[in-house]
């Protein structure tokens, strides 16, 4: 299993903006969402997590807003921007294009 630490920051942002177009969601679920779309390979701590979303609001990729989670505890809720939305489209393009160049390589014999 892979932590945010083997996780570009790029790359961490993409996972971030994935996790918020399935759903609004606080630190821990946005964390969980992705360990679990992962199928366990990642797992992304709060030190690398939430240095993540505050970077990701400040761009005005995502907006954050105070709810009660589903413990009954106070909880920020993140959902994209219309901004989030078009960034996520294209880094995931960029994303795809990329590993695919890289998967060439890798596969080159000779």
């Amino acid at each position: 299993m892979s932590d945010a630490s083997d996780v570009l920051q790029g790359t961490l942002d993409l996972l971030v903006l994935k996790a918020l177009s399935l759903a609004a969601l606080h630190g821990w679920g946005i964390s969980q969402r992705i360990q679990q779309l992962s199928r366990d390979a990642l797992q992304i701590g709060q030190g690398s997590l939430y240095p993540a979303l505050y970077r990701l609001e400040r761009k005005g990729l995502i907006k954050g807003d105070w709810g009660t989670s589903e413990n009954k505890r106070e909880a920020k809720y993140y959902h994209l921007t219309p901004a989030g939305k078009r960034a996520l489209a294209a880094e995931s393009e960029e994303w795809r294009r990329y590993s695919s160049a890289v998967d060439l390589v890798l596969s080159a014999t000779g």
